[in-house]
């Protein structure tokens, strides 16, 4: 299975509305406050942003194959402006990747690996298959 195939934004769309029906992936009541990482000035727009990064985040574990919280913040992360000095990149927020991975295996997607990160299962890659091959037709 390479996910590279598959359309980045329909996959991430599709994945998205399948993971609003499942019980599982609920956005906390403070997510509607935060910003998504330091690099960040406001709170995102779209009302649902909480599932697309949920769904972001278990594609990009699907590529990546074992990946950890820090590794996903990185590539979350964005410059920060800091006025008339240089940007320097920042990471995304870690307490939000860590809820997701914490749903993700709620629901059975992703397992831990000790001592290296989180890693596809086979009913997380075949929820991914499944929408992609949907995302693909369309």
């Amino acid at each position: 299975m390479n996910l590279n195939e598959y359309p980045a934004d329909k996959l991430i769309g599709d994945l998205k509305e399948k993971m609003k029906t499942m019980e599982e992936f609920k956005p906390p009541e403070w997510a509607q406050f935060v910003k998504t990482g330091v690099h960040k000035e406001r709170v995102p727009q779209q009302e649902d942003w909480w599932y697309i990064r949920a769904a972001a985040v278990l594609r990009k574990v699907g590529i990546e194959g074992v990946v950890g919280t820090q590794r996903l913040r990185k590539a979350y992360g964005g410059r920060k402006n800091l006025g008339h000095k240089p940007e320097h990149k920042k990471k995304a927020s870690g307490s939000i990747i860590r809820k997701i991975l914490q749903q993700l295996e709620a629901a059975g997607f992703v397992a831990t690996k000790k001592g290296k990160g989180r890693e596809l299962t086979k009913k997380g890659s075949s929820f991914i298959t499944d929408a992609g091959k949907a995302a693909r037709e369309k």
